[in-house]
């Protein structure tokens, strides 16, 4: 990648990190201003802040994209390549490990922690728990995929178990225990978790990036709140109640003042990207023994991490934090339930938008879905679930309500929605648990829960403080999930659509074969479809179009229509072979007709690939793919089929015969399309791919169109 191209690609993103960053602003400064009527002595620190916050989410992005997921994936797949399988195993506990013992989010809680229960919480056991807890889980999320596993499976295993666990645990760790599980995955961790995953998927046979690839931060969610109670059944030995807990600053960040701090915050954004490159670097040239493939791209990658997390945090230091913080506070003691759960919605779904974990991750399930998830909506479904989660979570503290409950009943819900939601969206959206809350999202909802159980009386800081990020972990996942159960019954809607439409053709047409009817014109009402993507193919007779349109269907989930088929089913109900049919046709046009028309209002609709003579010529606008094969490879498929009775061909009783119906019936068609629309069929040259298919299986082709047709999109 050039520099010109990275520096284009910057200001693209440091566009969406303003628009995004804006509703943030937005509402505090409705909260600020016009709510609490105050303004901040620093204003023109803070607005410098933001727009450091912008700069510094704009180059992270950037970084990760360049550096960190390229290298990730590289390195899952050339050690699942290896013979010794360990080795991804050592690799999956270390690298989960090593991010998450210095992850500034952890360290922030787990020190709020100590000093909140007096000690009785150590904080470096409490991050070592943590911290072992990720690499375990990340280790079972890898063997999952290698043993290829659903996830959901694992994961409602996971929930029981800390269901299960909770009622034997102290109160006072159960919402620091449930906190943990979305504290722990980053803006570092999450993106090379991800890359992990992604790239192990990608060395393995038969696995589907976007179903298997998946789910490895939602198990680093998981585990943690598994170990941190039971490190509590151990180690805590009171129920005592802590009364006059002081409200500390909830930040990663030293707490220096002057110009040491922003050197402060440069170490600690090396110190939190170190472990990455460190791992990377050990396993690339001691393990694989190995150079790193464009070394100065990706190590220009890395730079542009650590001086976005630098300016990132910086900005937040000096914009985000300080009102943020403020305002939680104040509100919280204004006693004013509108303005203060109004406030936990709308925070949580503005810090969530902004959050970059979660765009990372919503760019690279659109990617990978070569568009199906929407990484817009996807942001937006999860912003919204997070809002909830706040919400309800500060409901929880001002009416004094177990946590537990909460949680059980989310969870229930959680497991109710995976068995009807698409497979497709499933770790996605048990993912998205824990890519809500980090570096924005933490320090403002904890500083919320903590004003809050300080604030209110009879609130127990330890017991009531903490569980509000759990909240903001839980419900996206609900969202999200609702989310894919939505667009799959929208896909539904489209495929009981065309299935209507395809019925109708054949009816028309049944009656226009057998009772001689003279039919005209488009008897299918026009229906407006959004519009989306398509791939229509077509080729040669036996050259495997239809086999080849259900391995792709299937592969990228998109519905599938074959207008052979039609000829075919048309052919057989009257008792007529496909030479017959294609000759009756010749001389009645409403057959080509009706199944043109049926055709156009499919290319007006999204997701399908389309096996069609003349999809290509109907749906201008989609990917147009041609089967070439030679004649004598396609008569033995086809004398083969007709031999094994799958398929109807009159006069073909030798290999020689079944060639020359299909030159015959080549001939016709390609006489009949000029004829009637002007279209030369030989000639390829409309095509966006042509493939001979002659010594290719069919998932091979499959998969060389579904490479080229990502590419394609990409390119449009």
């Amino acid at each position: 990648m050039t520099l010109s191209k990275i520096l284009f690609s910057f200001l693209q993103d440091l566009k969406s990190a303003i628009t995004d960053l804006s509703v943030i602003v937005g509402i505090i400064i409705i909260y600020q201003f016009a709510i609490l009527q105050s303004v901040p002595d620093n204003l023109p620190a803070m607005m410098v802040g933001l727009m450091l916050v912008a700069i510094g989410l704009a180059l992270f992005l950037r970084g990760l994209e360049v550096g960190i997921f390229p290298l990730g994936e590289d390195l899952s797949q050339q050690l699942a390549k290896m013979s010794n399988r360990c080795w991804i195993v050592i690799f999956a506990f270390v690298i989960g490990f090593a991010t998450t013992i210095a992850e500034p989010a952890l360290i922030a809680i787990a020190a709020k922690a100590e000093v909140i229960s007096q000690g009785e919480i150590d904080a470096l056991t409490l991050r070592l728990v943590v911290a072992f807890s990720v690499g375990l889980a990340i280790v079972i999320g890898v063997v999952r995929i290698i043993i290829n596993h659903p996830i959901h499976w694992y994961i409602i295993a996971g929930y029981l178990l800390v269901v299960g666990i909770t009622f034997f645990s102290p109160e006072e760790i159960v919402g620091l225990a449930y906190d943990s599980g979305g504290i722990t995955t980053s803006t570092v961790t999450v993106p090379l978790i991800a890359a992990l995953g992604i790239g192990l998927t990608g060395s393995l046979k038969d696995r589907n990036p976007l179903v298997d690839g998946f789910g490895l931060i939602a198990f680093a969610s998981v585990m943690p709140m598994i170990f941190v109670q039971a490190y509590g059944i151990l180690a805590y030995y009171s129920k005592g109640e802590v009364h006059d807990a002081e409200i500390m600053m909830v930040t990663a960040l030293p707490q220096d003042t002057g110009w040491w701090l922003y050197v402060e915050i440069f170490f600690a954004s090396v110190r939190d990207v170190l472990p990455v490159i460190i791992v990377i670097l050990f396993f690339y040239y001691i393990v694989l023994r190995r150079k790193i493939e464009n070394f100065t791209t990706r190590s220009l990658g890395f730079c542009l991490v650590v001086l976005g997390l630098y300016a990132f945090v910086i900005g937040l230091e000096m914009g985000l934090f300080p009102v943020g913080e403020s305002l939680a506070i104040e509100l919280a003691k204004s006693n004013h339930l509108g303005l203060i759960f109004s406030f936990a919605f709308l925070i949580g779904f503005a810090t969530t938008v902004a959050e970059p974990a979660l765009t990372a991750i919503a760019r690279k399930a659109e990617e990978i879905s070569d568009g199906s998830i929407n990484q817009g909506y996807l942001r937006m479904f999860v912003a919204v679930g997070v809002g909830i989660g706040i919400l309800l979570g500060s409901y929880r503290i001002i009416h004094g309500d177990s946590i537990v409950y909460y949680i059980m009943s989310g969870y229930f819900v959680v497991i109710v929605m995976t068995y009807f939601a698409p497979r497709t969206i499933i770790p996605i959206a048990y993912d998205s648990g824990g890519v809500t809350t980090s570096t924005i999202t933490v320090p403002i909802v904890a500083a919320l829960g903590l004003g809050l159980a300080t604030t209110i009386p009879d609130r127990n800081p330890l017991v009531d403080g903490f569980g509000l990020i759990a909240f903001a972990s839980l419900f996206p996942i609900i969202a999200v999930l609702g989310y894919g159960i939505s667009q799959r019954e929208k896909i539904r809607y489209h495929e009981r659509l065309i299935l209507k439409l395809e019925q109708e053709t054949m009816g028309n047409l049944g009656r226009h074969i057998s009772e001689g009817e003279v039919l005209s014109g488009t008897f299918i009402e026009r229906r407006t479809l959004p519009k989306k993507k398509i791939i229509t193919i077509t080729g040669k007779t036996g050259s495997g179009v239809s086999t080849v349109t259900d391995l792709l269907s299937d592969s990228l989930s998109f519905r599938k229509f074959s207008a052979g088929g039609i000829f075919r089913t048309l052919a057989n109900q009257h008792k007529m072979s496909v030479s017959e049919l294609n000759e009756y046709s010749s001389k009645n046009k409403i057959v080509d007709e009706e199944i043109d028309a049926l055709i156009r209002r499919i290319g007006e609709g999204s997701e399908t690939v389309l096996d069609a003579r003349l999809g290509y010529y109907w749906i201008h606008d989609s990917f147009r793919v041609f089967l070439d094969v030679d004649d004598h490879v396609a008569a033995e498929r086809i004398y083969q089929q007709i031999s094994g009775g799958s398929r109807s061909e009159n006069g073909a009783t030798s290999l020689e015969q079944t060639k020359n119906n299909i030159a015959l019936q080549a001939k016709d068609t390609r006489d009949r399309l000029f004829r009637d629309y002007g279209i030369d069929i030989s000639n390829t040259n409309m095509f966006d791919l042509i493939i001979n298919t002659g010594e290719k299986p069919p998932e091979d082709i499959a998969r060389q169109i579904k490479e080229a047709f990502r590419a394609w999109l990409k390119s449009n």
